[in-house]
C-alpha cells in the first residue's frame, strides 16, 4: 500500500486555456472580484485572492479564438472557489446576480453549500463554503457522509445583507 499524501498538500492554483484574455478578466477580476497580479499582454495573465501570486492562471496560448470543449468529451468538471463563511459566499453570490451571471445549481452538500455557474469559456465554477466541521454528517461508523441537497439561496443573501450591516461605534 502507498502511503497517503502529507495532509498539508493543497491544491495551489488552477490554470485555464480561455478563447479571449479580456472576457475572461471580465468575469474573474470584474464579477468574482479576483486581483490582477501579472498580464503578459493578451495571452496570459495571473489572478489571486488576498495578493497570492496566482491562485487563478488564464491564457490563451493555445485556446486563442477558440470553442468550448463539446459535451460528453473529458476536461475540467469545475474549479472550486472555497469561501472562508457563509456571509462572504452571499458577498460571491450577489456579485454574480449583480452582474446577471446565470447559476447552474445550488446543493447543500451537508458539509458545505455549493453554488455552481460556467465562466464566459464554459468551464464549471462552484463558489462553496465549508459548514464546521463538527457539523458534518457522519454515518454509523464515523465516516463522512456527503449528501446532494437543493439549497435555497435566500439564506446565504441574507447573511451577506447580516454581516454588512454597520455595527454602531460607541464613545465612551
Amino acid at each position: 500500500m502507498n502511503e497517503a499524501i502529507h495532509s498539508g498538500v493543497r491544491i495551489g492554483h488552477v490554470h485555464l486555456k480561455v478563447a479571449d484574455l479580456d472576457r475572461a478578466l471580465w468575469f474573474y477580476h470584474e464579477v468574482l472580484g479576483f486581483e490582477i497580479i501579472q498580464r503578459f499582454g493578451n495571452s496570459a495573465a495571473f489572478v489571486s485572492a488576498g495578493g497570492y501570486h496566482h491562485h487563478i492562471g488564464l491564457n490563451t496560448w493555445e485556446s486563442e479564438g477558440g470553442q468550448p470543449p463539446a459535451a460528453g468529451t473529458t476536461g475540467l468538471y469545475h474549479l472550486a472557489l472555497l469561501y472562508p463563511t457563509r456571509a462572504e459566499l452571499g458577498k460571491g453570490l450577489q456579485r454574480l446576480l449583480n452582474a446577471g451571471i446565470p447559476i447552474h445549481g445550488a446543493s447543500d452538500h451537508g458539509v458545505s453549500e455549493a453554488i455552481y455557474l460556467a465562466d464566459p469559456d464554459s468551464n464549471g465554477v462552484e463558489l462553496y463554503w465549508d459548514r464546521p466541521k463538527e457539523e458534518w454528517p457522519l454515518d454509523a461508523n464515523g465516516n463522512i457522509r456527503m449528501i446532494t441537497r437543493p439549497l435555497d439561496l435566500r439564506p446565504i443573501l441574507e447573511a451577506a445583507e447580516e454581516a454588512s450591516v454597520d455595527t454602531p461605534v460607541q464613545v465612551h
